[in-house]
């Protein structure tokens, strides 16, 4: 399976969007409400998505013309990664997160801090992230995870 990685174009929102809602309803639900999982959502509408590639470097992994994944950058904060669920475990993610970490070095940023759903933890953290505490929304725990570019792997 032949993976690229490439700057998201607006014309994406919609097939970001899709992955997106897939990847909550069919992977985070395992760890969330359908409460959390719901408003979760309303933040990945194609509109939502599409200011978003206005706002910060987004990224898409696409194998043919498919969209399967997406990454951004918001400044030093990692957001928005999504694998879609029939793609999951396939190496793609990692290769989303190591051109957020190109991205982030070209841009001098010597640290990435992701706000990781309990799903992905233990995916950022075989990238080299520490996990440096919890946040609540509500009754929505994310866990905030941060990597330096000196530390070591």
């Amino acid at each position: 399976m032949e993976c690229t990685i490439r700057p998201a174009l607006e014309d994406d929102a919609a097939e970001i969007s899709a992955v997106i809602l897939r990847a909550l309803r069919e992977t985070n639900a395992k760890d969330y409400t359908d409460e959390i999982i719901e408003r979760v959502e309303r933040s990945f509408s194609p509109s939502a998505v599409l200011q978003l590639i206005g706002k910060r470097a987004v990224f898409v992994a696409t194998v043919g013309s498919r969209v399967v994944g997406t990454a951004s950058l918001d400044g030093s904060v990692v957001r928005t990664v999504f694998v879609a669920p029939d793609a999951q475990a396939q190496g793609i993610g990692k290769l989303l997160m190591t051109e957020i970490e190109r991205t982030a070095r070209e841009r001098d940023i010597p640290s990435l801090t992701v706000p990781s759903s309990v799903t992905a933890e233990p995916f950022y953290a075989r990238l080299g992230f520490k996990a440096v505490r919890d946040s609540y929304y509500g009754d929505e725990r994310t866990i905030i995870m941060e990597r330096s570019f000196n530390a070591p792997l």
